[in-house]
């Protein structure tokens, strides 16, 4: 993996020091800004491979940092949530964001979720020989992680097509949450039913779908989600 520029947005002083210097070590470029109107000027000035951000910001908070970001740019960003609360969690990925660690964290951790994040971002998750897939109108090219319903193209975030892949390789059948969350982030020890309602309901804006009487991602009550292959046929 070539080199990863990270912009670490964290208000507290000594933690991002620590963090980038931890990071740092393991051969990964970081730039530190300490509050939300630093870290909007600094993705727009440059790109970056990560964006960890931290949900308690001063001027301006994550969440509104994280939209910010989010309307340029489909950058891989990592929440910092200080309490272990659900809320906490779902506010982050409601704003945009493709994953979160919960304060206190270890350093390590955070290593493996950028690393994970990075490597969905670039497209090297998975066979390099992956081709296309066709589910109904969707078409999934992970060689670029691009997306087209119809024939028009759709913008997702790195986690938003990870999720989309697995459900198109697993069109026609029922996943539930837990399954989604293992196998479209790798880890299902966070697990939690929020966070794969969030990103579903993105999903389904994303790609035009009816949340009400949705066509592609459909519903199955108490027990998960399918993407329909509407050529299929019953």
């Amino acid at each position: 993996m070539t080199t990863i520029r990270v912009l670490l947005v964290e208000d507290d002083e000594r933690l991002s020091a620590l963090t980038a210097r931890y990071l740092e070590s393991h051969g990964l470029q970081v730039d530190r800004v300490g509050d939300g109107l630093a870290a909007i000027a600094a993705a727009a000035r440059q790109p970056y491979d990560v964006i960890v951000l931290d949900l308690m910001l001063p001027g301006r908070d994550g969440v509104e940092v994280c939209r910010a970001i989010r309307r340029e740019d489909a950058v891989p960003i990592i929440m910092l949530t200080a309490r272990g609360e659900e809320v906490d969690r779902v506010i982050g990925l409601e704003a945009g964001a493709d994953d979160y660690v919960t304060k206190p964290f270890s350093a390590r951790e955070l290593l493996a979720r950028i690393h994970a994040s990075v490597r969905r971002a670039r497209g090297e998750v998975g066979p390099p020989e992956a081709r296309q897939l066709r589910v109904g109108p969707l078409v999934l090219s992970p060689r670029n992680l691009s997306v087209t319903v119809s024939g028009q193209a759709v913008e997702l975030t790195s986690h938003e097509f990870a999720l989309l892949r697995v459900l198109a390789e697993h069109a026609g059948r029922v996943l539930s949450r837990d399954q989604l969350l293992e196998r479209a982030r790798g880890n299902a020890d966070e697990a939690f039913d929020r966070a794969i309602d969030v990103q579903i309901s993105r999903l389904r804006a994303k790609l035009g779908d009816d949340a009400r009487q949705p066509r592609l991602l459909k519903t199955v009550r108490g027990v998960g989600y399918m993407l329909v292959d509407e050529d299929a046929g019953p």
